[in-house]
């Protein structure tokens, strides 16, 4: 029971005496919720508090600590930038150069990854694997080159998984394919021979904690994962880190890397072909999984050892419900799931899986970037950079449509601060509320 105090402690700070910030890619609860109030309904672009221009796309939800804004970015010479915005005006603090030679493929870059901070120090990767801490006034206190270190990222459509900062370490995933393939972006000389793994650092330092290979029985572009480290606690009450790629979801012993169980199930037709997007979610007490390109919706039981797909799976839904990119949101016992190809929003039991809506939303492009829930509302925002309104009741309602982007490529979060949102689109990065 002392690790689930000290989790439950831990959330407990982040979500009350932190409410008002975005610390991570799915915010301070992990599951892309907010405690925040207040929140603006509906708003046009010109009525945003303030917008600042970017020099180039990314996939990077913003992180929000006080009155300081980390995004990163690409620009026009390819190097790769952490940008540190004042909340309150909109100005750019400062902006670092982390590292250099952006690779795009189709709509994704270097600059996928997103930043993570703890109030004092903030933390970017990018997808060439380097990897830097800084202090709030711009200055590097440490860096590491990963990619030097293991090997280039192996990842077909550019390494986009984003750090998890949990109970005083860093987790990074790198699921990808080996041999890596002479034709990948970023690969350049060496070995073809690529170990998946999970690596822990100590924040302050960067130092190793640890670094466990992380197998797994798929083949070729099957065993690239673009998901995130997702923190868990079972009805057993004991901490885990989530990892999902590989056809697979493993549970591990956050203090050492050690997994402790394993199921399969994600992709049936043991495809080739099928990289694995979105993270595991933690939702009441169960660890709940999409399988790749829209295959199954499964719900895992985190208690047992070993191989689990049998004896540990709680429910399974086939019918084309998981989204195939977007990370689910967790909120006051619903499930909230977004299936980004068909537009249709879900709301699920998550003990049971049972459907309690569904709805379409009024648009006809795709949706690659993960809803948020905070104040009785879903956000939304498909790759046109047009940001949906959704309510959480007990029924499908779509409150508002608001057009913010202009280019097509729009995949980061809507991050949530102080009573405002924070969305980056593919040209420029907004404030909207009080």
């Amino acid at each position: 029971m002392k690790t689930l105090q000290i989790l439950a402690a831990v959330i407990v700070a982040t979500s009350l005496v932190h409410a008002e910030n975005w610390p991570q890619w799915r915010g301070p609860n992990f599951n892309g919720t907010s405690n925040e109030s207040g929140l603006p309904t509906t708003w046009t672009k010109e009525t945003a508090k303030w917008a600042v221009p970017l020099p180039g796309p990314s996939g990077a939800t913003p992180a929000v600590w006080g009155d300081n804004v980390f995004v990163t970015s690409p620009d026009a010479e390819k190097n790769l930038l952490l940008f540190c915005v004042d909340r309150k005006t909109g100005k750019v603090r400062w902006k670092k150069q982390i590292s250099t030679g952006d690779i795009t493929k189709g709509k994704g870059n270097m600059a996928s990854p997103s930043p993570v901070t703890d109030g004092k120090t903030v933390w970017a990767l990018f997808g060439n694997g380097d990897l830097a801490a800084l202090d709030f006034d711009g200055k590097i206190l440490w860096q590491r080159h990963l990619g030097e270190e293991y090997g280039r990222f192996s990842i077909n459509w550019i390494y986009g998984s984003s750090p998890l900062l949990f109970d005083g370490r860093l987790y990074i995933q790198v699921l990808q394919r080996s041999p890596a393939p002479p034709d990948y972006p970023g690969l350049a000389g060496g070995s073809p021979e690529r170990e998946s793994y999970l690596l822990a650092l100590n924040p302050e330092t960067g130092k190793n904690i640890f670094k466990v290979t992380r197998s797994s029985e798929a083949k070729l572009e099957s065993q690239e994962s673009y998901a995130t480290p997702t923190p868990h606690v079972g009805a057993d009450g004991k901490a885990q880190i989530l990892i999902v790629g590989g056809n697979c979801v493993t549970g591990h012993d956050p203090a050492t890397g050690k997994e402790l169980w394993r199921g399969y199930g994600l992709n049936p037709k043991d495809g080739e072909w099928m990289r694995l997007v979105p993270s595991a979610v933690s939702a009441a007490g169960l660890a709940i999984v999409a399988g790749p390109k829209k295959e199954a919706l499964l719900a895992f039981n985190t208690e047992g050892k070993g191989d689990v797909s049998v004896s540990g799976l709680k429910w399974k839904i086939d019918d084309r419900t998981a989204p195939d990119v977007c990370t689910a949101a967790f909120s006051n016992g619903k499930l909230f799931v977004l299936n980004g190809d068909t537009k249709t929003l879900f709301c699920l039991d998550p003990k049971t899986g049972e459907k309690k809506w569904q709805g379409s939303l009024d648009t006809k492009v795709v949706f690659r970037s993960s809803p948020t829930v905070a104040d009785g509302k879903i956000y939304m925002m498909d790759e046109k950079g047009n940001v949906f309104v959704c309510g959480t009741g007990d029924q499908f309602q779509q409150l508002a449509k608001i057009e913010m982007g202009d280019a097509e490529g729009s995949r980061a979060g809507i991050a949530v601060s102080q009573g405002q949102l924070f969305i980056r689109t593919t040209q420029a990065l907004y404030c909207v509320g009080k």
